[in-house]
């Protein structure tokens, strides 16, 4: 490569010095959605009623989250399995019976019908409840935010190293995203504290109290490396 193409020196010369600096910013936000996860069961002697109880189980749960309406922000099923437990004694491969699971996700956006629905979920027969996950949606603006003040952070930062060498800033050289936000992971691992709850007998006569949630805090974190030219230093 000829000199006339080299690259300027990464630290800077005596006349334009270069300052590098990191900027952070941590936020302590409400949660925007919570996501609970809802497993149905059925056992039966036979394949068939196996399937029929969980079918019929299955669509009671599907009604009951959809009767909230626009509370419900998204509603997806997972996994399906139906399996044979067999007999462990005897020869021959007897089977027991037949088990099956359905997995399903609802998303909330309104906090204030969380409690009953997941209150009304566990109340069903052989349903299991596991949440709630509280979360940002990725288009927060708490993200913008947080990454607006580590910028701020690193200028004022980088100025302020400046003012002591008796310099001031004069260009911005680079401005590096280190992954802007670390919201907790969305619907995955369990909060702390997070309730879960299952019914394994039939429907209660009378509706259970709703549960009282409260929603937990959020940290948004962003981090930026940043370097600056500044003027010659008054040494």
């Amino acid at each position: 490569m000829s000199s006339d193409t080299a690259a300027p020196a990464p630290y800077g010369t005596p006349e334009t010095p270069r300052v590098a600096v990191r900027g952070e910013a941590r936020l302590e936000v409400d949660p925007e959605i919570a996501r609970i996860g809802v497993m149905v069961s059925a056992r039966g002697k036979d394949r068939r009623a196996a399937l029929e109880d969980l079918t019929r189980r299955n669509g009671q749960v599907l009604d009951l989250i959809k009767s909230y309406g626009d509370a419900v922000e998204k509603l997806e099923t997972g996994a399906f399995s139906i399996s044979p437990e067999l007999t462990q004694h005897g020869r021959g491969e007897r089977v027991r019976a037949y088990h099956g699971r359905v997995h399903i996700t609802a998303v909330l956006g309104d906090f204030t019908a969380l409690g009953e629905l997941t209150t009304r979920i566990a109340d069903l027969e052989l349903t299991r409840v596991d949440g709630p996950w509280w979360s940002l949606r990725p288009d927060s603006p708490a993200h913008g935010e947080a990454r607006r003040q580590a910028v701020h952070e690193a200028v004022q930062r980088a100025r302020e190293y400046a003012e002591a060498l008796g310099a001031r800033l004069a260009a911005l050289v680079e401005l590096a995203d280190l992954g802007a936000e670390a919201p907790m992971a969305y619907g995955m691992p369990q909060a702390p504290g997070a309730m879960r709850a299952a019914a394994f007998a039939g429907a209660a006569t009378e509706a259970a109290p709703a549960l009282d949630l409260e929603p937990q805090r959020q940290t948004v974190y962003a981090q930026v490396n940043a370097r600056f030219t500044m003027t010659p230093p008054q040494l």
